[in-house]
């Protein structure tokens, strides 16, 4: 099941009803920041918690999952057909453009990062591995207590559940190339924390 997508339509749903995290946790009996960590894809939501979000947002489980299980062999993404994400907001401003949204089931998800100069949020583990490709820019990966210092055409592959950060220095953007991988399960709780509408 495409969780990502899954992440999106609660927010998109909640959007559209005028409701903030804190309101339709409050009335699922749930805390704002699990709530917040489901929409940006750092958890995985219980069917029976799923459900009790489904009421409060007034939409049946069967709308939510509707088209998450089709699995087509191969899909292309053209450059303009990429959706973009936010991740941890209001703190960062990086921008993931999703590579492979069109695969519903995937245990690979890859990203195309626009890291702006500014953004300086926190480290942060998620559970699988991730693997980084530096494209333009110079950036560094902030791992646990070392720093890497990344520069076009450098990769690290990497244990996402010890905390880390990709930021930029000398003063310019960086565009990196990301794929989280979920190890024995499907890439899912990998993007954006914390935010209300």
């Amino acid at each position: 099941m495409n969780l990502t997508e899954l992440a999106q339509r609660l927010k998109r749903v909640r959007l559209q009803r005028g409701l903030t995290l804190e309101q339709v946790a409050t009335q699922a009996g749930l805390s704002r920041g699990w709530l917040s960590k489901v929409e940006n894809f750092r958890l995985t939501p219980s069917l029976p918690a799923l459900s009790e979000i489904a009421s409060v947002l007034d939409v049946s489980l069967s709308e939510l999952f509707e088209g998450l299980e089709a699995e087509p062999g191969l899909v292309v993404v053209r450059s303009d057909q990429r959706v973009e994400y936010r991740r941890d907001e209001p703190v960062s401003k990086i921008r993931y453009a999703s590579l492979a949204h069109a695969r519903p089931k995937r245990s690979m998800d890859p990203f195309l990062l626009k890291v702006p100069v500014e953004d300086d949020r926190e480290k942060l583990p998620h559970k699988g591995e991730e693997f980084l490709y530096v494209l333009s820019g110079q950036a560094r990966l902030d791992y646990g207590d070392d720093s890497h210092e990344l520069n076009p055409g450098d990769s690290v592959y990497f244990d996402g559940e010890v905390p880390h950060r990709v930021v930029c220095r000398d003063g310019e953007e960086c565009e990196v190339l990301v794929v989280f991988h979920d190890v024995g399960g499907e890439a899912s709780d990998h993007i954006v924390a914390d935010e209300d509408a």
